[in-house]
C-alpha cells in the first residue's frame, strides 16, 4: 500500500502550522456523514472497488491480503463470493505495502473476458502487472489458469510499489503506476531516470504487440525516439502514486503522490512531465537530496535544462501523513461536490475535496471530513470509488466500507 515517516523533530512540526492553510478555503463546505455499507461482509485491507463495464453492475472489491471479491448487490447482505484467490502465488516480504494491489476491467471486458491485475512477487522481489480472463463457464470465477504476464518491474524494497492500474477513458490505454523502488530519500534514484520504470506513469496498448513484447508501445508515448528511455514512460519523477483517475468529463489526470517527511501532493499528469522526487518533495527542494548525493559521490540538485512541474495542491504534516487519492465526482446525490476531487489521508483520516480549474491553475479546497480524535478517525481510507451510479464509497484500512451521503 503505501507509507510515509513521522516528522524528524517537533520543531519541524511547529514550524508547519504557521503555513498550514489549505488553498483557497472556502466557507460553504457541503456538509457529509459518513455511513457503513456491507457491515455484514467479512473484508480485510480493501484497496480498490472496481465496476466493469459489462452493464452487469457487479462490485468487485480488491483486498490487498490476496482475494478479489463480489459483493452483494444488497449492502446489506452478508455473502461475498470470491472471484480470483491469489494468495497461492503472490509473494510477500512485509504485508503493509505488499500483496495484491490494483484491478482494471478491460474496456470490452464483457466480450473478451480479460482483466488486469498488479501483485508482488518475490526471489527476486518484483511487481508482477498480468492479464487474466474470466473462466468461460462462470462469470463470477475468473480462470486462475489463464495468467499472462505482461510486466515485472524489479522492487529493491518492499516498500513504495504504488500498483495503481486503470484504462484511460478516452484512448483506451492501460497506465500503470509504479513507485520509486522504496526505502528513505529516493536513494536508489529511480524516479528521474528514462531507463527505469520506478517512480513512473507507464502507458500500455493491451491490445498490440511490440516487438517481443507481451504488450504494444503507443506511438504517441513522449519518449518513444529517445535513446535509452523505457518508452512505456508517460510521466515520471514520482515517489509513491496511490490514488489516481483520468476525468471522463475535463480529461485532467490527478495523480495522489505520497510524500516522505513534510507535504503530501496532488498532481496533473502532463504527458512527458517530470514531477521531480527526490529532487523535490512536492514544490519544495527535497533537504535529504543533497546530502545523498554527496554520500554517494554526485552532484546535488537537478541538472540545469530540468523543468520539474509543481503540484496543484500540498498539504503538510499538520494535516496528516500519507495521502490517498480518488476520483472526481460526477454523481448527483450531493450537488456541492460536483467537479471535484476527492482524497483523503490514511493516517489522520481528513477527507477533502478539491476543485481544479485549469484555465487560471486555480483551486478550491473544502475540508468535509475532521475526525474528533486522529487517533480514531472515522475511516482510514485506501482509496474512493463511483459506484454504478457515480456516488462515493470510501474503502477504510481496517476492514470497513462508507458511503459518503449529504448531511440532511
Amino acid at each position: 500500500m503505501k507509507r510515509t515517516a513521522f516528522p524528524r523533530a517537533l520543531t519541524v512540526l511547529a514550524a508547519l502550522v504557521a503555513t498550514a492553510a489549505s488553498v483557497s478555503p472556502a466557507a460553504d463546505a457541503p456538509k457529509i456523514t459518513l455511513q457503513p455499507i456491507y457491515e455484514g461482509v467479512a473484508v480485510e485491507r480493501p484497496v480498490a472497488l472496481v465496476i466493469p463495464d459489462d452493464g452487469s453492475q457487479r462490485r468487485f472489491l480488491v483486498e490487498q491480503t490476496g482475494k478479489i471479491k463480489i459483493l452483494p448487490a444488497d449492502e446489506g447482505g452478508t455473502e461475498a463470493t470470491v472471484f480470483l484467490d491469489m494468495t497461492p502465488v503472490m509473494g510477500v516480504e512485509k504485508d503493509f505495502e505488499e500483496g495484491l494491489l490494483g484491478l482494471a476491467f478491460h474496456p470490452d471486458y464483457k466480450e473478451n473476458g480479460r482483466f488486469y491485475l498488479t501483485v508482488s512477487r518475490q526471489g527476486p522481489k518484483r511487481l508482477v502487472l498480468a492479464e487474466y480472463t474470466v473462466s468461460k463457464d462462470d462469470p463470477a470465477v475468473a480462470d486462475p489458469t489463464s495468467e499472462r504476464i505482461l510486466m515485472q518491474v524489479q522492487q529493491p524494497e518492499w516498500n513504495h510499489n504504488s500498483g495503481n492500474i486503470f484504462f484511460g477513458p478516452h484512448d483506451g490505454m492501460l497506465y500503470f503506476c509504479v513507485g520509486d523502488g522504496g526505502r528513505r530519500n529516493g536513494v536508489h534514484l529511480l524516479s528521474q531516470k528514462l531507463t527505469s520504470w520506478s517512480g513512473k506513469v507507464l502507458r500500455l496498448d493491451v491490445d498490440e504487440r511490440t516487438g517481443s513484447r507481451p504488450y504494444g508501445i503507443p506511438a504517441d508515448n513522449p519518449f518513444v525516439k529517445t535513446p535509452h528511455a523505457a518508452p512505456e514512460i508517460w510521466a515520471y519523477g514520482f515517489r509513491n502514486p496511490w490514488g489516481v483517475t483520468i476525468d471522463p468529463e475535463s480529461g485532467i489526470f490527478y495523480l495522489a503522490d505520497v510524500g516522505q517527511d513534510l507535504y503530501e501532493e496532488i498532481n496533473v499528469v502532463e504527458k512527458g512531465g517530470n514531477y521531480g522526487w527526490n529532487f523535490r518533495e512536492a514544490a519544495h527542494v527535497f533537504p535529504g537530496q543533497a546530502a545523498l548525493m554527496e554520500a554517494l559521490g554526485q552532484k546535488p540538485g537537478p541538472p540545469k535544462d530540468a523543468v520539474l512541474i509543481d503540484p496543484i495542491h500540498e498539504y503538510t504534516r499538520v494535516d496528516g501523513l500519507s495521502i490517498t487519492g480518488g476520483f472526481v465526482y460526477r454523481g448527483e446525490a450531493i450537488p456541492a461536490l460536483q467537479g471535484h476531487f476527492l482524497y483523503g489521508d490514511w493516517r489522520f483520516g481528513n477527507l477533502w475535496a478539491l476543485r481544479y480549474d485549469p484555465a487560471d491553475k486555480s483551486v478550491v479546497n473544502h475540508l468535509i471530513e475532521k475526525p474528533a480524535d486522529v487517533a480514531n478517525p472515522t475511516t482510514q481510507p485506501t482509496g474512493f470509488y463511483p459506484d454504478e451510479k457515480g456516488e462515493i464509497i470510501v474503502l477504510d484500512w481496517r476492514g470497513a466500507i462508507h458511503r459518503i451521503v449529504p448531511v440532511q
